[in-house]
């Protein structure tokens, strides 16, 4: 049976600002879980990779407001957190999907860590906010007191910065195959990851990070061999000058033309499509075979080859 790196967006799991409860957001993984269960029924072994951006914030937001009765959670535990909670939302889903469906094949979640360089230049240079918005004199009081990384944000209030590095290996990749091997559907580096450094003696600790989910899942489609990687996202397909009156749909590219639009600089914007653009270079050139990128509903009908944006080697 083939085998398909699926990678879905913490913010699939939010419809709207209006929909961001628990129960909303099941609601929503059953909804993206149906159309992954059409393609284990077509018969694909599937590994689920999703993110986790809103749903981190809500538990940080949570640890500040309680901060003045309990300790506060650090952020490689929120991220632990994010991957129990919403692979439990998938994996019930998913086998409620599957069993309607009279299909009798194990989901399994597996809390993953994956390891980064301590050396890595990003650590030197955090950029990715997360957390609420302070004034200027928590923020330097935080930096002070806890080391936190903080800067001005637009005119909008302070924050603190993190840095995102590179994925170098996932540290339950046997686990993931092994799994896989034996049937089960895996949801796995959740977020990214949990970004954990080793020490001189292969000792992982946590450290605050955060790891970019599609850096990461295409890390796991290399290493499985997969024979697909499918990035999920908010439309149907990839567009060159995305939300102007030239915008033009792709549906199908190659792995050089992707990299000539990435690097024209107008097309795909840094921390939205371009991740998933470099993502899934990094996965064609180390000899994956096929990208597709489309959104939720519409994954049965662009793994058909009848909708999404397919990248080639």
């Amino acid at each position: 049976m083939p085998t398909a790196v699926v990678a879905i967006g913490g913010n699939s799991l939010i419809i709207d600002p209006r929909h961001v409860t628990v129960q909303d957001q099941y609601a929503a993984a059953s909804q993206t879980a149906l159309h992954i269960a059409r393609m284990i029924e077509a018969g694909w072994d599937v590994a689920i990779a999703h993110g986790n951006g809103p749903q981190v914030g809500f538990i940080l937001r949570r640890s500040e407001l309680a901060a003045h009765e309990l300790h506060e959670v650090p952020l490689d535990v929120c991220g632990a957190d994010t991957q129990g909670a919403i692979g439990y939302a998938l994996q019930q889903s998913l086998q409620n999907h599957l069993r309607d469906a009279g299909i009798d094949k194990p989901v399994a979640t597996v809390v993953t860590q994956v390891l980064v360089d301590r050396a890595d230049p990003a650590f030197h240079d955090p950029t990715k906010p997360i957390g609420s918005f302070m004034d200027e004199q928590t923020a330097l009081r935080r930096h002070a007191d806890d080391g936190w990384h903080v800067r001005e944000d637009a005119g909008r209030g302070w924050r603190r910065v993190v840095a995102s590095p590179d994925p170098v290996r996932i540290v339950e990749e046997r686990t993931i195959a092994d799994l896989l091997a034996g049937g089960t559907v895996v949801i796995a580096v959740g977020g990214g990851g949990i970004p954990v450094v080793a020490d001189e003696n292969g000792h992982l600790t946590g450290t605050a990070a955060v790891i970019d989910k599609d850096r990461a899942s295409s890390l796991l489609a290399r290493n499985l061999h997969a024979d697909l990687l499918l990035i999920s996202t908010s439309i149907e397909k990839v567009a060159l000058h995305f939300g102007t009156p030239e915008q033009r749909d792709i549906d199908l590219m190659t792995a050089d033309e992707a990299a000539h639009y990435l690097e024209a600089g107008v097309h795909f914007k840094a921390g939205s499509m371009a991740p998933k653009i470099e993502a899934s270079i990094d996965y064609l050139r180390a000899g994956g075979k096929r990208v597709i990128i489309t959104d939720p509903r519409n994954i049965p009908a662009a793994v058909a080859g009848d909708t999404g944006t397919h990248i080639a080697p």
